[in-house]
């Protein structure tokens, strides 16, 4: 059974895995708790916020809709990479899901597919919330995908989850029937577990090596990945090098790409 920690030290589990975090006022007491218990925790859950824009999707999460209060999260990552800390306990993110996927997650093993929403996900799951229109076009950039893996990351850590394989960080697709977030070019549950679990691997400092990596979208060129991620078109051929590319123009969406240092 594992029990949430404390606000202060999910804060600074998050701040020691080099997570950027943005608190807003009153996060760690704003919560559904009234509404039933939250906890025991079993994993980590992630969503898209069918939104736009970081300002107006923070209000969004914090407050809710009519038909579904807020806090709609624990944390709304930012495509700037920023975690903004929304609430803390129980919270309207995950709904009704399966009892075969949670038990999947408490035993880390493979997960079934999703077929029925009996469960309350609310009270046993962390949920991120992420910036992304869920349309299947809007990109995922790296430094979001990063965040979303240290986030997950540094709570795996705390509660000592992910020794076995790691399908303690789960989608709401995975969870609940007829949902399909995480969606879009450059983010699949499977790569963010593995990622998860080769932190685990290291210290909550580690980071990787002098690369990262960016999934290729729609309307990229090496010169316009180069000005946007290093902020230098002409550092095209850097790229070009690295990935050992004898065409510069021959790059297709979905591909990785590992990127030079900036």
């Amino acid at each position: 059974m594992a029990t949430p920690p404390s606000a202060a030290t999910f804060l600074a589990a998050l701040r020691a895995e080099g997570v950027k975090v943005q608190e807003h006022p009153n996060w760690a007491t704003h919560n559904r708790n009234h509404k039933g218990p939250w906890g025991p925790v079993h994993g980590v859950m992630i969503h898209h916020t069918v939104t736009k824009g970081t300002d107006s999707t923070v209000r969004i999460v914090r407050d809710g809709y009519e038909d579904l209060p807020g806090p709609l999260c624990h944390g709304m990552i930012a495509k700037s990479g920023v975690v903004h800390l929304i609430g803390y306990g129980r919270t309207n993110h995950a709904g009704l899901g399966d009892d075969d996927v949670l038990q999947a997650v408490i035993a880390e093993r493979a997960l079934p597919p999703v077929n029925e929403a009996n469960t309350d996900g609310n009270r046993h799951f962390y949920g991120f919330e992420c910036e992304n229109l869920g349309d299947g076009e809007d990109p995922w950039p790296e430094d979001q995908v990063e965040a979303i893996v240290r986030a997950s990351a540094a709570i795996c850590r705390h509660h000592g989850w992910g020794k076995d394989g790691d399908t303690s960080v789960i989608g709401h697709k995975e969870w609940q029937p007829g949902k399909i977030d995480p969606k879009g070019p450059g983010i699949t549950m499977p790569d963010v577990r593995k990622r998860v679990a080769e932190r685990l691997e290291h210290a909550a400092s580690w980071s990787p090596g002098g690369t990262s990596t960016y999934t290729v979208t729609k309307g990229d060129t090496l010169w316009s990945i180069a000005a946007s991620r290093l902020g230098d078109g002409a550092r095209w051929r850097e790229i070009a090098n690295v990935n050992r590319l004898k065409n510069a123009d021959d790059i297709a969406v979905g591909q990785k790409l590992k990127l030079p240092k900036k």
